[in-house]
């Protein structure tokens, strides 16, 4: 069926919403980092997301959705989440942004493979052939053996990714049973109290200098609007167009890293991530083609 003009458009605001969202992030991210390490910044990032998530139960008045059911789900999912958060906010301070976004991406290519082994879906060669696009992808991008050494944050960006994947896996499984607003608020509780063991294993965790404060904030609010935001314009348009659009965050984080940071962006960043995405396209695509046909199919009976 097709989707109208309007929720399609609608959907692309929501997309814009979601990249400005991601991309504030990092440049939040990297600015506390000469303050702050990656274990204190989840830390205040998940208790900021706490109240916030509170607030809106509260005003909402669904307390009642929030239930311990599946709680040993909810903690493998957000040990995955916790991972490939630090991971990435590592990452956007010791490796370019633009190398950061397209390793990033690589994230639905791992939920593809793992998805067999976890959620019972089935292989065929259309996906494997998306994965082995994606692993190209990957191998343009860090080059191995090149001038370009595979460094410490190109590998957690890397590693980042399959962190995102398991979260991701782990949250379709909860979202069988479990409201958005259930996931989100066990999301915050638990990763701040992993925040805090983390943050103060050394027994000194640093409070944010006020100058830094709105930072932290920005990371907090960021990371909670860019998955809603997404989430929000995959509810209004097909995945095949709302893919693309989000792969807009190459280029618009690759000018940030060149405005704010003087990185270079080099071609092989560009050609990477682009067989990157043909990768992850191709399976939105065969997937959205097999929901049309069955659609016509069922049409006709």
């Amino acid at each position: 069926m097709a989707q109208p003009r309007s929720q399609i458009l609608t959907a692309g605001l929501w997309m814009i919403g979601s990249i400005l969202s991601f991309s504030l992030m990092a440049v939040a991210g990297r600015t506390l980092a000469d303050t702050l390490d990656t274990f204190e910044i989840m830390f205040y990032r998940s208790v900021i997301g706490v109240v916030i998530i509170a607030a809106i139960l509260t005003q909402s008045a669904k307390w009642h959705e929030v239930t311990t059911d599946r709680l040993a789900l909810h903690g493998l999912r957000n040990v995955a989440h916790f991972a490939g958060q630090n991971l990435w906010f590592f990452a956007i301070t010791a490796a370019p942004l633009a190398q950061v976004f397209a390793l990033e991406f690589t994230t639905p290519l791992w939920v593809l493979l793992l998805s067999p082994l976890f959620l019972g879906e089935r292989l065929n060669r259309v996906k494997v052939l998306s994965a082995i696009l994606g692993f190209i992808g990957v191998l343009i991008v860090v080059r191995p053996g090149a001038d370009f050494a595979l460094g410490p944050g190109t590998t957690a960006a890397a590693l980042a990714a399959i962190g995102f994947a398991g979260s991701m896996i782990a949250t379709k499984l909860l979202t069988r049973t479990a409201s958005i607003l259930c996931i989100l608020f066990w999301l915050t509780v638990m990763q701040a109290v992993f925040g805090a063991v983390t943050a103060g294993f050394d027994g000194d965790i640093v409070w944010p200098p006020l100058n830094r404060i709105t930072w932290v904030a920005v990371v907090a609010i960021c990371g909670l609007t860019a998955h809603y935001s997404l989430t929000r314009a995959l509810s209004l348009a097909p995945a095949s167009v709302v893919i693309p659009i989000d792969f807009a965050r190459l280029p618009i984080i690759a000018l940030i890293g060149v405005l704010l940071y003087g990185e270079m962006v080099e071609l092989w960043v560009i050609l990477g991530a682009a067989v990157i995405f043909a990768g992850n396209y191709l399976n939105v695509w065969y997937a959205a083609r097999g929901e049309r046909q069955l659609s016509m199919e069922t049409g006709r009976t």
